[in-house]
């Protein structure tokens, strides 16, 4: 696919961000808009659940380590609500260690990004993550 066939790839969707370094979140939310997402950012895990449970995303991107409460602590919280717990939340971390893909699957994670965002590659491979999901397999195929 080229940038052009991705302009409308994510037309109408929602999509939440959460990451305290406001650094990748605006690159993240600046892609997905382009891609056509309506992309709800927030800076912390505790900010992220307020967001996730008023908007009912398609999918979440979400940093790993952040204060007030992690995208571990989120993940748990949003895995124990049933209204919550099928929204797919995908891993966002600067700290790509071995096996921490792993071990962020094992938690509940969708999939795992690394940090820093390549703004060449970001839609790419957050796409090719995200295939499973049905209503980004259906815009897709």
């Amino acid at each position: 696919m080229t940038g052009a066939d991705l302009s409308h790839i994510l037309e109408g969707l929602t999509i939440v961000v959460v990451d305290d370094e406001v650094d990748s979140q605006e690159v993240a939310a600046t892609l997905l808009e382009m891609c056509g997402a309506n992309v709800i950012t927030a800076n912390d895990g505790k900010e992220g659940l307020e967001v996730i449970r008023k908007h009912k995303p398609v999918f979440v991107i979400s940093d790993l380590s952040m204060p007030e409460m992690s995208g571990w602590e989120m993940l748990h919280t949003l895995k124990k609500d049933r209204t919550t717990l099928d929204i797919p939340v995908v891993a966002l971390t600067a700290h790509a260690m071995s096996g921490d893909r792993e071990r962020a699957i094992m938690a509940g994670f969708h999939n795992y990004l690394t940090k820093p965002l390549s703004p060449e590659n970001f839609i790419r491979d957050l796409l090719n993550i995200v295939m499973d999901i049905p209503v980004i397999a259906a815009l897709v195929a």
